[in-house]
């Protein structure tokens, strides 16, 4: 007969903070993650208990993406990085044309960290999984010492399946006379983050727009299976998500500033700190590109999902061995949108 158990007592979540031991491995590990993760991400493959999981997957391709989070402030209005850490890799999987199915999850915490503010990270990750019908199965956790992180860095590794013979955009299908749509107003997010940064001091109603995408895919996918490219533009902003597809197609692309979807919120935050909004990071918005014979359905397929009702055929896909992204402004000149060599705004997502 095997001796009976220690007691261990239960984790503090109102005063207890994070230290050294829950990321040793031993039973404070095994503790921290049986009372905050297992009980929160509860499913059968979490269940399992092993290094791994395993995994039914339908007939068809497997979709694989990662992405690590490490946003500044942890909270913000709309949001945290609990949250972001679903809607990002999910948003990555179905825009590939895949219907997301599983996450993994790795945490990075620092000592001292409250237990409290870090289970209402780990609530918001569960609820977000959820209400985007994905199960996170597997996971990792490690603490460094206090001062050598920031609170909580979270990585994710989503697994989607595209079904035989689904629809299947890709980032090198753009061709000239495509037409280009963004399904919402951009800078959201990235404007929510400013406005809770302490040093800024500046106040908006602006909220993030982090949010799952899959299910609007789904439907854009069934309404325009011809649908060529799709992307979210998150760090780097709409700019930046542009110039990579131009990249891959091989093509130049016009644009039109009137028709680039904006909140005035967003467009004077952007103006009293002296950034382009088209380079302000998004977490909830996708862009479109097909061709134009199918873009008014496509429009229509957008603006029909809650996700999409502010989408916006933005302008056009062009011949250009340079693959420049131009932009007509709203004075009728032309500019160049490129790359840019640095970032505008640091620990975004």
């Amino acid at each position: 007969m095997s001796a009976p158990e220690p007691y261990v007592r239960p984790l503090d979540f109102k005063r207890g903070r994070v230290d050294l031991n829950h990321g040793a491995g031993g039973r404070a590990a095994a503790q921290l993650i049986r009372e905050l993760f297992a009980a929160a991400f509860d499913n059968e493959w979490l269940r399992q208990g092993d290094d791994g999981a395993r995994l039914p997957l339908p007939a068809g391709e497997c979709v694989m993406a990662t992405d690590a989070h490490v946003v500044t402030p942890l909270f913000f209005p709309g949001g945290d990085i609990g949250c972001l850490a679903v809607h990002g890799t999910v948003n990555d999987v179905a825009v590939m044309g895949a219907r997301p199915l599983y996450l993994a999850a790795s945490f990075i915490l620092e000592e001292g960290y409250p237990l409290a503010e870090l289970r209402r990270i780990v609530a918001s990750m569960a609820r977000a999984a959820r209400e985007a019908g994905v199960a996170i199965v597997t996971g990792d956790t490690k603490v460094v010492e206090q001062g050598k992180g920031d609170g909580v860095f979270i990585t994710t590794t989503g697994v989607g399946v595209i079904a035989p013979g689904a629809p299947r955009p890709a980032g090198h299908r753009a061709r000239p006379g495509d037409r280009i749509y963004v399904s919402g107003c951009i800078g959201d997010h990235g404007v929510a983050i400013l406005s809770t940064r302490e040093s800024l001091g500046f106040e908006t109603a602006v909220q993030s727009d982090t949010a799952a995408l899959h299910g609007l895919v789904a439907e854009l996918l069934a309404a325009v299976p011809q649908t060529a490219v799709l992307r979210d533009p998150t760090r780097g902003g709409l700019a930046t998500t542009l110039n990579e597809i131009a990249a891959q197609s091989g093509v130049g692309m016009r644009l039109r500033e009137a028709d680039i979807p904006l909140r005035p919120q967003v467009a004077a935050a952007c103006e009293l700190l002296g950034l382009d909004p088209l380079y302000v990071a998004n977490e909830g918005k996708l862009v479109a590109i097909c061709p134009a014979e199918h873009g008014a359905r496509l429009l229509a397929a957008l603006r029909a999902h809650p996700l999409g009702a502010d989408a916006a055929c933005i302008g056009e896909v062009v011949a250009d061995e340079h693959g420049f992204v131009e932009m007509e402004t709203r004075f009728g000149g032309r500019r160049v949108v490129d790359w840019l060599s640095g970032e505008q705004l640091p620990r975004i997502c």
